[in-house]
């Protein structure tokens, strides 16, 4: 498995001051909002990193739901009880 680079902080963005996270983070006394998530700096390269477990995630659904409808068939056909 490899290794995601570390996060390196970001500036201060002068615009996102006054964004409503930010706004409510300050009523509370926060100095900045403490809220996960948001906007990725490193967008491409996460993307990359997650696209092999995107494939693997939709592979292991139609596995799933194909194998029930296969084991549902089969049954059918053998006549055995559920």
């Amino acid at each position: 498995m490899t290794q995601q680079p570390a996060a390196q902080p970001l500036p201060p963005d002068p615009a996102k001051y006054d964004a409503p996270r930010n706004v409510m983070a300050r009523r509370r006394g926060l100095d900045q909002a403490y809220i996960t998530g948001g906007d990725d700096p490193q967008l491409r390269e996460t993307m990359r990193y997650e696209r092999p477990y995107v494939r693997l995630l939709v592979g292991m659904v139609l596995v799933i739901v194909l194998g029930g409808f296969i084991l549902g068939f089969a049954s059918a056909i053998l006549g055995l009880p559920l």
